[in-house]
Order: C-alpha cells, then structure tokens, then sequence
C-alpha cells in the first residue's frame, strides 16, 4: 500500500473518532469512561481471528480441475490509535498442476501465459508456494496473539475454494492457517458502505486509486482489497454491542466482590 493511502487511512479513522468525541456526553462518569478507554487489540475485534485478503488467478472457475496459478495474501493489522492497515504480503506465480485445465478464455481474461519464459523463471510448484506462505501467515498470527485465519476477499468464497483445493492436492491441511469455510466478503461490506458491488468502483466511491491496468493480478487485487476493507472498517466504527456491556458489567461485580472480600478480612484482622 502507498505510503499516501496509508496516510489517508489514519486521517479518516481520527476524523470518525473526532465526530464520535464531538458528540454530547450524557455524564460525567460517560466522558471520563471515553478517556480511558484503551483502544481494542486485534484479537479481540474478531475473536481470535487474524483477517488475511487473499485473491487468487486462476485458469478457470472450476476450483477441482482448472490450475491455480497466482495468489496473494496480505494480513491485516491494528496499529496502537486503533487504525486497520494491510501488512506485508506473502505471494507467488504458481505452476499449473500436472493435468490441470487451461481455459484459453481465462487466460486471455488475465493476461497470464503459463507458458512465458520469465514467468517460469520464477514460478513455484503448489506444494511449496503455499507451504512458504502459510509459514509466513503463522508467524504473524502468533505476534498477534490469533488462534486461526479467516479469509477476506471479493467474492471470497471462489478464492476459498481455490485454496482448499490447493491445500488438498499438496497434502497440506496440517499447515493451513485458514478457517475452512468462514470469510469476510468486501462485495458484501461494499455493498453495505456504497452501494457498489465490484472492485474498482467501490475503491473509486472510497477515494482509493485504483488502475485497470494492474487488474488481474493477485498481488494487485489483493492490495486493493486490503485498502480497501480497511477503509471500511476505519471510516465505521463498531455498533454497540450488548455482548461488550454484559462482559462488562460482569467484570466489574467480579472487582467489587474482590474489594468487598477484601474490606471484610481487613475488618476481621
């Protein structure tokens, strides 16, 4: 991600927090509570899941038969004033498995030639471009405390599949990361916060660039998804949560039994 959209990411996310803070308070108890509040730790936004945008190229839309051949995933993370950014991406041009199904119409859509010289200089078979990435993937999710992955994408649900047929072919369940059918749908989120279902026009109604011409690319697609679920979640905060109060309002009887207890064995003594 730009530098620039970094930036606009954090300039959105403290003008939602100045128009939250703006609002009138109906306590003093309610402002000193706002003052105090720590901002949320990732694990705890979606109950130890680490979001993680995939997009996949792919010779086809049969995930069983036709050849998987680029993926991308990049983390996405929480800075200390609560802001979502994209991390490093983890990716690879990947060689079609022996027997796999070439749509020429696919191909032509991607602008991918298996066959190109350069490409196979540095294309890596499944087994190993997924066993490298989902290393990588498992070493964030452990800095950031997440028992699991959960797949974000638009139109998440065909590069889940893709994935899961990778994971299958290679042998590799041991070592996925990921959820097996949950995932966060950016079509779904955009349609929610614009009124826009495809890729380049939501990231235009959110002011994200976005060039046709580096459509297509796992790496690419990925990067703008990353933004642009980022915005989202930055530019709206969280409903409130019923769950949240209940949890805390559990947590504080619990302190004021402790302190009560406490105020007893001390008269006691």
């Amino acid at each position: 991600m730009t530098t620039q959209n970094h930036a606009a990411l954090h300039d959105l996310a403290n003008a939602t927090n100045n128009r939250l803070n703006s609002a009138p308070s109906n306590t003093a108890n309610s402002d000193n509570a706002a003052d105090d509040q720590v901002p949320m730790r990732l694990k705890e936004r979606f109950r130890k899941f680490l979001p993680v945008v995939v997009d996949v190229e792919t010779a086809g839309f049969n995930a069983q038969t036709d050849a998987l051949l680029e993926i991308a995933c990049i983390p996405v993370l929480l800075d200390g004033q609560g802001v979502f950014y994209p991390g490093e991406a983890f990716n690879a041009h990947i060689e079609p498995f022996e027997g796999a199904n070439l749509e020429p119409s696919a191909l032509a859509f991607t602008g991918i030639d298996p066959n190109n010289p350069l490409r196979k200089a540095i294309a890596e078979d499944e087994k190993t471009a997924l066993r490298r990435i989902f290393k990588g993937l498992k070493e964030v999710r452990r800095a950031e405390d997440c028992r699991q992955c959960v797949l974000i994408g638009h139109n998440a649900h065909f590069d889940l599949a893709f994935l899961n047929a990778a994971v299958l072919r290679t042998n590799s369940k041991s070592h996925n990361p990921f959820h097996n059918f949950s995932v966060f749908d950016t079509v779904t989120l955009s349609a929610l916060a614009f009124g826009q279902t495809v890729l380049a026009r939501a990231c235009k109604a959110a002011g994200l660039d976005f060039d046709g011409n580096d459509a297509h690319s796992a790496l690419y697609d990925t990067q703008k998804t990353a933004e642009l679920f980022c915005y989202i979640l930055n530019h709206y905060p969280m409903l409130a949560n019923a769950m949240h109060d209940e949890q805390d309002n559990l947590l504080a009887e619990d302190e004021s039994e402790s302190v009560n207890n406490t105020s007893g064995a001390n008269a006691t003594k």
